[in-house]
């Protein structure tokens, strides 16, 4: 069960049908539906375009950082301009993260999230100090109710815990010189490098999950349940295996010390015992230390099969999944705004139009969103669709919003200057 805890921004529709939904209204008369599809499809085609200038200056300020590249780099770059084009990207990626409708995880968020239990039982160490820059996103917040089973499935439990559909994370490591100087050789991770990785269905108290550096660590109540049967055999391992051989060195090493005067005589079958019982007390503490080992390599697994199917992309790949997701998002929000303003036949203000589009999806669709009306006014003015006149807002008709759409888009390369095309 999922229950949203705000209104996300975030428009849970195709563009495609966004667009099929607003004909299918019958608001629109028969002969402004054809015009109303062509004027979204030169829409959907400029928004495209701009957005993959977007993906290039990503592709472009990632390049010296991405681990994961099979092309061979030409320059090289300077620390300075290392710093500079890291700062490119960051700004680069939280403007597209912005316009596909992601909300920033703050730092006290975070800090929350990492001191609740974990929905996995598993406990995870996460070394802050490895980092030079944490950037944490989320779409999409809903308070969801799972079964936890316990005590080898004796007893069952109802909780309720808070889910991100979304998650986006960037992060830099330090360089390697900070961990040269931690002595620190044996690592899973590249100093200096950049990892940035996208993720669905991500438990607010498990993001720590989400760090690369995270480790497995023993929670009190498994310590308990390999220690206690342990510290329990080992005694009796001791006392039936050990106890006479041992009683028999200490009485040797009482004659040697010279706190016995009675010298003690060890025999061969007193050797045979003694070496019988420390071979099966290595072999009682080899048991233990895999008993560890197994149920620690248990919960990396269990930590692995929930990264395999949470994962969505990585690294240059999370930039044309939220290039498409930012495109899609700007694309319905401007095609929704224009839309109630050319069927409204009247001036609207900006409040009016933000509730007639939210009761419509609530009403119709049964989506409950908090619209980005500001966004998407200043979408539909940049490309002048819109006029505002004392706080009121009306569209410009069909025919002339195509042909502005067709100047605008005429006009990306003005490379020709002529004004016809010679046809040969």
């Amino acid at each position: 069960m999922s229950v949203n805890i705000n209104r996300n921004r975030f428009i849970p529709f195709r563009k495609a049908d966004v667009v099929d939904m607003c004909v299918d209204a019958s608001d629109l008369p028969g002969n402004e539906v054809k015009a109303f599809r062509e004027f979204c499809q030169i829409l959907e085609a400029i928004f495209h375009f701009e957005f993959h200038s977007h993906l290039e200056k990503l592709k472009t300020s990632y390049a010296p950082f991405n681990p994961d590249a099979d092309t061979r780099g030409v320059f090289k770059y300077s620390q300075a301009e290392k710093k500079n084009l890291q700062k490119q990207l960051v700004a680069e990626m939280t403007a597209v993260l912005t316009a596909a409708n992601f909300e920033k995880i703050t730092a006290q968020d975070l800090k929350q999230a990492l001191g609740e239990e974990s929905l996995f039982q598993i406990r995870l160490e996460v070394d802050f100090e490895d980092f030079e820059d944490v950037i944490f996103f989320r779409r999409g917040e809903s308070i969801k109710e799972e079964a936890l089973v316990k005590f080898f499935g004796l007893s069952k439990k109802s909780f309720k815990f808070t889910n991100y559909d979304r998650v986006a994370i960037y992060i830099k490591f330090k360089e390697a010189e900070y961990f040269e100087k931690q002595n620190r050789k044996h690592l899973y991770f590249e100093p200096g490098s950049t990892v940035i990785k996208l993720f669905h269905n991500v438990p607010k108290a498990d993001l720590e999950m989400l760090f690369p550096n995270s480790n497995v660590r023993m929670k009190t109540i498994d310590k308990i349940i390999i220690g206690v049967p342990a510290a329990v055999s080992g005694i009796i391992v001791l006392v039936t295996k050990l106890g006479a051989s041992l009683l028999l060195v200490g009485s040797v090493i009482s004659f040697w010390l010279g706190l016995k005067d009675e010298e003690v005589q060890i025999k061969q079958q007193h050797l045979i015992a003694l070496g019988a019982g420390l071979g099966t007390l290595a072999g009682f503490l080899f048991r233990q230390i895999n008993k560890y080992k197994n149920r620690k390599i248990k919960f990396m697994k269990a930590l692995a099969d929930n990264l395999y199917f949470k994962n969505l992309d990585n690294n240059a790949g999370v930039f044309y999944h939220l290039i498409d997701t930012a495109e899609e998002e700007e694309f319905k929000e401007a095609v929704l705004a224009y839309y109630f303003l050319l069927t409204a036949r009247e001036p609207l203000t900006k409040s009016a139009l933000d509730q007639r589009i939210e009761k419509w999806l609530a009403d119709g669709w049964d989506c409950h969103i908090d619209f980005e009306i500001g966004d998407a006014i200043r979408k539909l003015l940049r490309l002048k669709l819109i006029a505002v006149d004392d706080d009121y807002l009306r569209c410009v008709p069909l025919p002339e919003a195509r042909q502005q759409l067709d100047t605008i888009w005429d006009n990306f390369f003005t490379y020709n200057q002529s004004k016809k095309l010679q046809v040969i």
